[in-house]
């Protein structure tokens, strides 16, 4: 069976752990040209690494995404390195747990700048790059089951993810005259770190947690990189989409808040 990806040069941005790295490992065995992206250089490279002892194609470049000028340089050096670009994946982010009562504003603007404007920047740059080389791409954004559901102690991670997603919306209705494909991917409860930080914040037990997902479990970050490589395929009718991979927790309707 041919490889999804193979000749496409994918950008994944936070992809040193969790499930932007598993995004970066699952691209790169369906033969993309996987650029590993964080805050340091010696992660981004030890993941590249990692991905090009498994047989894949990988650089690793350091970038903070909420800076449009080191945004530009890694777009710079994808298509210096690998041609082109066809494929980003607006996956880093951050969160601060508080009250809103309570909220710094300082920590608000944080959260906002990287999970929001972070990924308006990331649209942007490689949108320009896309439409320059004429050949259409993919952008995937990383929104979560919190942009459409409240969470308590979670409050500019929730607005910023709302935002992504009718960003996301926004920016298909634009450039599908470039045949840019542009969708957001909203998990649900996953296994990595900020969802241990969410429990914590908010005393949640993985008990309770199954009990509000229709599945009954947990997701898989190997889950999440099987639903980012239908989404960045451009081999569907799909643009302007917000799937929320969250085990039925959105159909089930009982909210985050309740207890």
């Amino acid at each position: 069976m041919a490889e999804k990806l193979s000749g496409q040069t994918a950008i994944v941005t936070g992809s040193s752990r969790g499930i932007g790295n598993g995004i970066a490992e699952r691209f790169a065995e369906e033969g993309a040209n996987v650029v590993v992206n964080s805050r340091s250089q010696e992660r981004a490279e030890e993941v590249a690494k990692a991905i090009e002892s498994a047989g894949g194609t990988a650089v690793g470049v350091e970038a903070d995404v909420t800076d449009p000028n080191s945004m530009e340089a890694l777009v710079r050096t994808t298509v210096e390195t690998f041609g082109g670009l066809d494929v980003l994946v607006n996956n880093a982010g951050v969160t601060t747990l508080d009250r809103a009562e309570e909220f710094d504003l300082e920590e608000w603007r944080t959260v906002v700048d990287v999970d929001l404007t972070g990924t308006f920047i990331g649209c942007q740059v490689a949108g320009r790059q896309m439409i320059k080389e004429g050949g259409g791409g993919a952008i995937l954004n990383m929104s979560s089951l919190m942009g459409g559901r409240g969470l308590q102690m979670r409050s500019p991670y929730c607005a910023s993810k709302a935002g992504v997603n009718n960003l996301t919306r926004t920016l298909a209705v634009e450039w599908a005259e470039h045949d840019i494909h542009v969708n957001a991917l909203a998990p649900g409860f996953i296994w990595t770190e900020i969802t241990d930080q969410t429990q914590s914040a908010a005393s949640y037990t993985d008990d309770d947690i199954r009990d509000r997902t229709p599945l009954n479990r947990f997701g898989t970050v190997e889950e999440m990189a099987e639903c980012a490589l239908f989404l960045v395929g451009r081999d569907n009718f799909v643009t302007g989409e917000v799937l929320y991979a969250d085990g039925g927790w959105q159909a089930y309707g009982w909210g985050c808040g309740d207890q």
